[in-house]
C-alpha cells in the first residue's frame, strides 16, 4: 500500500483527490467528501468476540472518499493507495463471496453485496476517489473503509435513518460473510460512534453506547501511534483467526460443565479457578487466552473509573498491563510491535504502551505525557531501525487527536 506523504489534513486530501480524479477520468467536481477515522482501543482489545465491554476513541488518521453521482448506473471507484488496481467498476453482477482476495475492490464489492442482501437499493451510478493515511494494521483501516463506502452508498441512494447498530452489523458482515475475515464489532463501533474529545463505551449486554468525557484532572498528555512500517495482509490471514477459533472452541468445551456462553462470562474468581483446574493440563493455550480476558475485564473497570476522574496515569498503567497480557497470554503480538513497546517503555513520561488491533504487525500505541513526546520520537528514530533495518524507511511516530468518527462536507 502507498500512503501519500502530503496528507496533512482535509485540504491536502481534497486537492489530491481532485487531481487524481482528473488523471483517471472520474468526475467528482462539486461532489461530497466523507472522512472516516481510525480508532485507538483502550480496552478490551480482542474483547468484542469474547463478549466484554469495550472502550476506545476515534483518532485522526483517516480515509477520505470524494464522490459524485453519475448517469452510468455503475459505481466507479479509484483508490490512490492502490493505484495498480485501476478504476474498479461495480455493476449488477458481483463476484461471489471470498473470490476476490488480492485487491481492495473486495470491500467495494462486499458493501454492495451486503446492502443488496439486506434489501437496500443499489442502482445509482457514482464516481468515487479514495485516499487514506491509516497504518496497515492496528488502527482499523478496513473498518474505516467499509463504513465509508457503506454510508456513501446509502447517502447516494437517499436512504436515511438506518439505525447505527444495523450499520455496524452490516459493516461486520461485509468482512465476515463476503471477505472471510472473522472480525468482531469493536472497530466499527469505535469509529461510527466516535466523538471528538470523548471516549466511547459499549455495553454488549444492553447494546448501549455511552460517550464518556475525560475527567478534568488529567495532565497534559497525548496518544501516539507507533507505526512499525509493517502491513498485515488481513485478519483472515493472521493469528487473529487462530485466537478467535481457540476462544470459541474453549467455550464449547467448558459450556456443558460450567454454563458459560462466552469467555466474558468468567468474572468470578472461583469459577475462573475451577475452569483452569479442569482444563489447565489438557488445554493450556486455551486457558492462557481465558487468563487474558479474565484479568483484562477486571482491569477494564479500573481503567474506566480512572478515565472519568482524569487519572491518566492509571489509564496508562492498565494499558501497559493489557499489552503484557496480549503478548504473554493471548500471544497475538509480533516482534516489530514489541520492539516499539520495548523502546517506548524506556522513555520517562510514557505512561503505557502496547500493540493495537488484530495483532502480528501494524501499529503499536502509547499514552505519553506531552513533555515526553520529543524524547519518545528520538528514542524510536534511534533504536527501531537498528532492530528492524528492513523497515528503516517505513516506520513513523504519529501524535493523535481525539476526533469524530464520521465527517462529511462539500468538495470545494
Amino acid at each position: 500500500m502507498q500512503i501519500p506523504s502530503q496528507l496533512r489534513g482535509d485540504r491536502d486530501a481534497t486537492r489530491l483527490l481532485l487531481r487524481i480524479a482528473r488523471q483517471v477520468g472520474l468526475d467528482i467536481e462539486g461532489g461530497r467528501v466523507r472522512r472516516t477515522s481510525s480508532r485507538f482501543c483502550l480496552g478490551v482489545e480482542h474483547g468484542d468476540y469474547n463478549g466484554t465491554h469495550l472502550f476506545g476513541i476515534g483518532t485522526d488518521r483517516f480515509i477520505w472518499l470524494a464522490w459524485k453521482p453519475n448517469d452510468s448506473g455503475r459505481r466507479r471507484w479509484f483508490s490512490a493507495n492502490f493505484p495498480n488496481d485501476g478504476v474498479i467498476e461495480v455493476t449488477d453482477e458481483l463476484p461471489p463471496p471470498r473470490s476476490v482476495t488480492d485487491s481492495w475492490a473486495r470491500f467495494a464489492y462486499g458493501v454492495e453485496y451486503i446492502l443488496r442482501r439486506e434489501g437496500f437499493p443499489v442502482s445509482q451510478g457514482l464516481d468515487g476517489v479514495i485516499v487514506g493515511n491509516i497504518p496497515g494494521g492496528g488502527m482499523s483501516r478496513s473498518a474505516s473503509l467499509t463504513l465509508n463506502l457503506m454510508l456513501t452508498l446509502l447517502e447516494a441512494h437517499r436512504v436515511r435513518r438506518v439505525p447505527p447498530m444495523q450499520i455496524v452489523r452490516m459493516a461486520q458482515a461485509v468482512e465476515n460473510d463476503y471477505i472471510g475475515s472473522p472480525c468482531g464489532q469493536l472497530d466499527q463501533i469505535m469509529i461510527l460512534f466516535a466523538r471528538a474529545g470523548m471516549g466511547t463505551h459499549f455495553d454488549p449486554d444492553t447494546g448501549r453506547v455511552r460517550h464518556v468525557p475525560l475527567g478534568s484532572g488529567a495532565p497534559d498528555f497525548r496518544l501516539v501511534s507507533l507505526d512499525t512500517g509493517t502491513v498485515r495482509p488481513g485478519l483472515e490471514k493472521s493469528t487473529y483467526r487462530i485466537r478467535r477459533a481457540e476462544c470459541e472452541e474453549f467455550v464449547r468445551l467448558a459450556a456443558p460443565e460450567f454454563g458459560i456462553r462466552r469467555l466474558a462470562d468468567v468474572t468470578d474468581p472461583d469459577l475462573y479457578r475451577r475452569i483452569l483446574e479442569r482444563f489447565g493440563a489438557s488445554h493450556p493455550d486455551h486457558c492462557a487466552r481465558l487468563t487474558y480476558i479474565f484479568h483484562a475485564q477486571r482491569r477494564f473497570r479500573e481503567m474506566l473509573r480512572a478515565w472519568r476522574r482524569g487519572d491518566i496515569e492509571t489509564v496508562g498503567r492498565v494499558f501497559r498491563l493489557d499489552g503484557i497480557g496480549l503478548r504473554d497470554d493471548y500471544r497475538i503480538s509480533g516482534p516489530e510491535l514489541e520492539t516499539m513497546c520495548d523502546i517506548a517503555r524506556t522513555v520517562p513520561g510514557v505512561l503505557g504502551e502496547r500493540m493495537l488491533g488484530g495483532g502480528d504487525k501494524g501499529a503499536a500505541g502509547a499514552i505519553v505525557l506531552t513533555r515526553a513526546l520529543r524524547r519518545l520520537r528520538e528514542a524510536v528514530e534511534r533504536a527501531y531501525p537498528l532492530s528492524h533495518p528492513a523497515y528503516a524507511d517505513r516506520f513513523a511516530v504519529h501524535e493523535l487527536n481525539v476526533v469524530d468518527g464520521v465527517t462529511t462536507f462539500d468538495l470545494g
